[in-house]
């Protein structure tokens, strides 16, 4: 897959996700087949007046190689002036706009996917990204921000003509929030009336979801959030599946040497404290669905230590054996 002359393996892409698509995260993903990882969201305006935590945000490593930024903001003067850290950093490939993000605290300050219900404002956000980088500029949106002003293909149309590289269309709208079910229609649509690459979003938890988006959709690449999580072998196992019709599971040992590495992964860039606390959520995800998962969760949570917790997941290795 190309975007605006950059070429990537393949068209299976991470989305950027809040907690979750840390450099740790982002790096395993990567060696599991994934085509593009896109860091957390970004805020602009943060960045504009040099913030250290957030730009360890999109801190990228050199094993991985180079990744996608999203930035969050609506204030297109500030957006543009914040881009410029990026021009700097060869690791960073894509700038994307976020203007999907369905949460409260992002919609009330006019952000995310609040943007959906002003398109003029949104357009002149991305002519200034544009002014200000070198790099392709990505925007993120969602079918509309609500059922009652379904948009997605217009406001594809004026992003495009703003200058946008490629978009990523997820198919729930800002209210549904993750509930229900994704509209795929919709990012066909979309795909039909644009000219720029078009990335398809939402519901894609399995192989043959993968396979359908693309076939449904004619949309050129998929990106995958919460089929994911304790997943990174979903990248692999879409691409085998497009490629050949067939893929392989990991076994739940599997699950476990992977949860393993990424607590030592995630060792070489965070203290110990921080590992502990971020990768409670990560085990859930990993084991969740093997036996005894539930007691090995909490045992989980009340380590203080990263060896205690592999030590804990050892254990519960040599007995599934």
């Amino acid at each position: 897959m190309k975007i605006s002359g950059l070429e990537f393996e393949n068209n299976v892409f991470l989305a950027p996700m809040a907690g979750v698509t840390d450099i740790a995260y982002r790096k395993i993903c990567s060696e599991m087949g994934c085509g593009l990882t896109y860091t957390e969201m970004v805020s602009a305006k943060a960045l504009y007046y040099g913030s250290e935590k957030t730009e360890e945000l999109f801190r990228i490593s050199d094993e991985e190689g180079r990744a996608a930024v999203q930035i969050f903001g609506s204030e297109p003067l500030i957006m543009a002036k914040a881009c410029e850290i990026f021009n700097k950093d060869d690791k960073i490939c894509i700038i994307d706009i976020n203007m999907g993000c369905p949460a409260h605290k992002i919609i009330k300050n006019g952000e995310g996917s609040a943007l959906m219900k002003n398109p003029k404002l949104a357009a002149e956000i991305v002519k200034e990204v544009k002014k200000a980088t070198f790099k392709p500029v990505t925007v993120k949106f969602r079918k509309a921000f609500d059922e009652n002003s379904i948009n997605a293909v217009d406001f594809a149309k004026i992003i495009e003509e703003a200058g946008a590289d490629a978009i990523t269309v997820h198919g729930r709208t800002a209210v549904q929030m993750y509930t229900g079910t994704a509209d795929w229609n919709i990012i066909k649509e979309v795909k039909e009336n644009v000219g720029i690459p078009v990335i398809g979003n939402g519901d894609v938890f399995s192989p043959e979801a993968g396979l359908r988006l693309i076939n449904e959709t004619n949309c050129d690449g998929i990106m995958i959030a919460r089929g994911a999580l304790g997943n990174p072998w979903i990248f692999n196992q879409i691409r085998d599946n497009i490629k050949t019709g067939s893929y392989s599971y990991p076994s739940d040992t599997e699950k476990i040497d992977m949860c393993i590495k990424h607590y030592k992964t995630a060792l070489k860039y965070y203290d110990d404290g921080k590992v502990v606390r971020e990768m409670r959520k990560q085990v859930a995800w990993y084991i969740k669905g093997i036996k005894n998962c539930t007691d090995i969760k909490c045992k989980i949570n009340t380590t203080s230590t990263s060896e205690e917790a592999i030590e804990v997941l050892k254990n519960y290795k040599q007995i599934l054996l």
